[in-house]
């Protein structure tokens, strides 16, 4: 025998509970590592969830609702940042210069194919 007290030797032991997924049924466990509970399921507290059926809860008022999505709005809009005047005047070139330049080249295309198709059915 050895000198150590019985039940510390190097013996393999299981965990006191299974490890992955657990179902939900059964009563609340306290969970010893956490301190949390489980919530109990529907069978054991005998309530249904409620669920909202559409049309059934209480009417907004409509010009109310206006409003408060116009003050919404504008909250969102002061948190934009616009740009000045020299930003807005390089942006328009560009996209003008861009504009330009996808007509050209949709309008090469365009006469490519129809040039093409000329040839092929005469």
């Amino acid at each position: 025998m050895s000198d150590e007290p019985e039940g510390t030797g190097s013996v393999v032991t299981q965990p006191t509970r299974p490890t992955g997924k657990r179902s939900r049924r059964g009563a609340a466990v306290d969970d010893s590592s956490t301190g949390a509970q489980e919530a109990p399921s529907i069978e054991e507290t005998g309530k249904k969830k409620k669920t909202k059926k559409a049309g059934t809860g209480p009417r907004r008022n409509p010009i109310a609702f206006v409003i408060n999505y116009l003050r919404e709005v504008i909250g969102e809009l002061r948190k934009v940042i616009w740009p000045n005047r020299n930003q807005m005047v390089t942006y328009t070139i560009v996209v003008l210069v861009f504009l330009a330049f996808m007509v050209t080249l949709i309008g090469f295309v365009d006469l490519g194919v129809a040039k093409l198709v000329t040839i092929v059915f005469g």
